[in-house]
């Protein structure tokens, strides 16, 4: 399972797994485009390291973060920019896609729907493990959106 937290800065990922009830996280990371870079090349950079991701662990899911409204108008526009580029690298893949409000990642998470970045940070490195907080913040809220995709989905079993 890939969480993606979009960002046309930052674009934050986790891969994680299931087996059972035992959760893996295999690795974590950012993509970064530079803001003097042109729109289309930040945009192409996003969508070939995402593909890089993609083949190098070949997951069947992609949870995203939806779009959340209350940001400035510009960084709405930046994200869903980034959003689209990360949706059709996930549709020309053929994964599944699932998208979790913030507020809902964050609950699932901390029990709070306004938790801060260092809160969800911080329970992320304690759910796995982690000797220090996963930085950048974007690539923990990846693997928070991979967390609460596998903890709360329930995949109906044929009878």
């Amino acid at each position: 399972m890939l969480g993606v937290d979009p960002g046309l800065a930052t674009t934050g990922w986790g891969i994680v797994e299931k087996n059972g009830a035992h959760l893996t996280l295999h690795r974590f990371g950012a993509i970064l485009t530079p803001a003097r870079s042109p729109l289309p090349q930040r945009l192409c950079r996003i969508r070939q390291e995402l593909q890089r991701v993609i083949e190098d662990f070949q997951p069947a899911v992609l949870a995203i973060e939806e779009l959340y409204f209350a940001k400035f108008a510009v960084s709405i526009a930046a994200t869903a920019q980034a959003r689209g580029a990360i949706l059709l690298t996930a549709a020309e893949a053929g994964l599944e896609v699932v998208e979790y409000n913030p507020r809902a990642v964050k609950m699932a998470m901390t029990g709070f729907g306004s938790a801060s970045k260092e809160q969800m940070q911080t329970m992320v490195q304690r759910f796995f493990h982690l000797a220090e907080l996963p930085r950048p913040d974007d690539a923990a809220d990846a693997m928070a959106i991979a967390l609460c995709h596998l903890q709360t989905h329930r995949q109906l079993v044929p009878s």
